[in-house]
C-alpha cells in the first residue's frame, strides 16, 4: 500500500487520477470542519455543511491551486459560503443560546471548548454579541479562533485581503469585549494570529 502523501495538494493532485484518494483529505479535515460548523450552526445542519463542503471540494478540484499545500483554507471558505446560506438559522441559535446557556458543542466536544471558552459564565453574553456581528465580522473571527485558521487563511477562505481579516477581526472584538465587560473569550495563541 503507498504512503499516504505528505500535505494536501498531493492528496488533491492524485485524487484527479484516483477519485477515491480524495478521502484522505476528508478523514484529516473533516473532524474539525464540523466542529467549526456545529459552533456556527448546531449539530443537525453541520453534518449536512460538512458533506456539502466535501462534495463540492470534489467537484472543485481540478480547479485549486497546487501550490497551496494546506486545504483548510479553501474547505474553510467553501463551509463558510454554505454556512451563509443557513444564516438565519445561525442567528436563531446565537440567540437561543444566550436564552438558555445551552452550548451545542459542550458535550460532543468539552476539551475542545474548555480550550476556546475562556470565561464559560459569559456564554449568554457571548451568544448575543455574536448574533449582533455583522456576518462579515463574525466570518472572520470564528475563521480565526474556532477554525484555528491564520489571518492569512481565513483571508483565502473569505477571498478578502489579509488586512480587512485583521480589522473584521479586531473589531469583533472590541465588540465582544464590551459586551462581555473586558473579557474576551477569543483569545488565541500566537501561533495562530500570525
Amino acid at each position: 500500500m503507498a504512503a499516504e502523501p505528505a500535505d494536501d495538494a498531493q492528496v488533491i493532485a492524485r485524487s484527479r487520477h484516483d477519485p477515491e484518494h480524495f478521502a484522505v483529505l476528508f478523514h484529516r479535515h473533516a473532524p474539525a470542519l464540523k466542529r467549526y460548523a456545529v459552533r456556527r450552526l448546531g449539530a443537525a445542519e453541520a453534518e449536512d455543511v460538512v458533506a456539502e463542503t466535501f462534495v463540492a471540494a470534489f467537484r472543485q478540484r481540478a480547479a485549486y491551486d497546487l501550490a497551496r499545500d494546506d486545504a483548510r483554507p479553501w474547505l474553510y471558505g467553501i463551509a463558510t459560503n454554505l454556512i451563509g446560506r443557513h444564516l438565519r438559522h445561525e442567528i436563531g441559535l446565537y440567540k437561543a443560546l444566550s436564552r438558555t446557556g445551552a452550548d451545542p458543542v459542550t458535550e460532543p466536544f468539552t476539551d475542545q471548548v474548555e480550550r476556546r471558552v475562556t470565561a464559560v459564565g459569559a456564554r449568554v453574553r457571548l451568544a448575543a454579541a455574536l448574533a449582533g456581528l455583522p456576518a462579515g465580522h463574525r466570518d472572520a473571527l470564528l475563521l480565526v479562533t474556532w477554525g484555528e485558521l491564520t489571518y492569512e487563511q481565513a483571508a483565502q477562505s473569505l477571498g478578502v485581503a489579509v488586512g480587512t481579516v485583521r480589522s473584521r477581526v479586531n473589531r469583533a472584538r472590541k465588540k465582544l469585549r464590551r459586551a462581555l465587560g473586558d473579557i474576551d473569550p477569543t483569545a488565541v495563541t500566537e501561533e495562530f494570529a500570525s
